[in-house]
């Protein structure tokens, strides 16, 4: 059974987590159950763009702010265009005219566990990166938008994430847009 998104309406979604909490999967799958453009512009696809390493990327926009800069505002611009899922760290924080804020969380472990069985290496390397991303990701959205990714009580929904699976998480949502009268039952 699928969801459609009422006739001459837009429905734009905003999902934020840390790294290997689910946002790019679960994110995926309610874009591609809703018919929708899916918006998940990171410092991955940055790093590729220009030819760099994810670790290099993290590491230059310690001291360079247009990292950020770029890939927050052109997730809003695209976002601002048409019905969307937009999934990254500050989603919920940056498309403040998101018709539903979901918020995914998981344990520091069980994100490590993720992020080892996505990317490999060792779960100690992926702790202590993991970590410091977080801290430095933190450190920068405070400074650069006065943002506390650490409070996130005012999203719509929470979701942790190692109870569910990716499916399910995307029929929460779905079910909650239902609820709201955003999407309908096809």
């Amino acid at each position: 059974m699928g969801y459609t998104i009422p006739q001459g309406k837009e429905l734009r979604i905003a999902i934020s987590g840390k790294s290997g909490c689910g946002n790019t999967t679960v994110s995926t799958l309610i874009a591609q159950l809703l018919g929708v453009k899916l918006i998940n512009f990171t410092f991955r696809q940055l790093a590729a763009e220009k030819g760099l390493t994810l670790a290099q990327v993290i590491e230059n926009a310690k001291t360079d702010d247009s990292y950020d800069i770029a890939v927050d505002t052109r997730q809003v611009e695209l976002a601002r265009q048409e019905s969307c899922v937009l999934g990254s760290r500050l989603a919920i924080w940056m498309l403040k005219e998101a018709d539903l804020k979901v918020y995914l969380l998981a344990d520091d472990e069980v994100r490590a566990k993720r992020i080892l069985n996505r990317e490999g290496g060792s779960l100690e390397e992926i702790r202590n990166f993991t970590a410091m991303r977080d801290s430095e990701d933190t450190r920068r959205y405070k400074k650069l938008y006065g943002i506390d990714n650490n409070d996130f009580e005012f999203a719509d929904i929470k979701i942790d994430t190692a109870a569910y699976a990716p499916e399910q998480i995307a029929e929460l949502v779905l079910q909650e847009l239902e609820k709201r009268g955003l999407v309908k039952k096809a």
